[in-house]
């Protein structure tokens, strides 16, 4: 088993929302707060962007160029609780925060993430979802998948780091997980327990040897 020692990894930081007109923050914050109302009372699927211009008082012009679809409004409502999942990463307490050993926060890691899907998967699919894979080149998505590749470098320097993130967080994804919950009727605890056991599997591997 390999011997794992924890070191500071330095992780990214979103980046603040650039600075906007008054008038544009105020529309912002209230599409964005519509956009919750409605995909709390009715489902993502179920809302459509009509009816979330009419519920900010903004127009769908306004509406369409700030955000171009419901996936990426369904992202940028996402943003915030996204924010404070990251700082708890940055500086919360061990294990998801700093202090622990990287196995052992990749673990906290993916139980936390899971408890996000279950709370959160009717948004996070719509968000998934959005057309030419905008998900994974959006910046929350990058700032996990830097968080993740961190961790397994310095838990398993030998293996191929990106790949396996890409495996790690392929996982915690909000399509695997409603087919996982809905489909095969797997509870949270054991979708827990499953993401445990694989970031053990890929991170305590014994070194291939050197058969050069």
């Amino acid at each position: 088993m390999l011997a794992i020692v924890s070191t500071p990894v330095d992780l990214p930081l979103f980046e603040p929302h650039p600075p906007e007109r008054a008038d544009a923050a105020r529309n912002r914050r209230r599409i964005l707060a519509a956009a919750e109302r409605l995909f709390a009372e009715r489902g993502v699927a179920e809302t459509s962007m009509d009816a979330i211009a009419a519920e900010a008082g903004v127009g769908k012009g306004t509406l369409f160029r700030r955000f171009g679809d419901r996936a990426s409004l369904a992202l940028a409502v996402l943003d915030e609780k996204d924010r404070d999942f990251q700082d708890a990463l940055l500086h919360g307490p061990p294990p998801l925060g700093p202090g622990a050993p990287p196995c052992q926060r990749l673990r906290a890691f993916g139980e936390a993430m899971l408890d996000r899907l279950e709370d959160h998967l009717d948004l996070l699919l719509d968000a998934q979802s959005a057309p030419g894979g905008n998900y994974l080149r959006s910046e929350p998505y990058s700032a996990l998948w830097l968080h993740v590749h961190a961790l397994v470098q310095e838990a398993r320097p030998d293996c191929d780091a990106a790949y396996t993130t890409d495996v790690l967080l392929g996982a915690l994804t909000a399509p695997v997980f409603a087919h996982q919950r809905k489909v095969r009727g797997m509870d949270l605890d054991r979708l827990k327990a499953g993401y445990a056991d694989l970031v053990d599997r890929l991170m305590t591997a014994p070194i291939p040897a050197d058969v050069s």
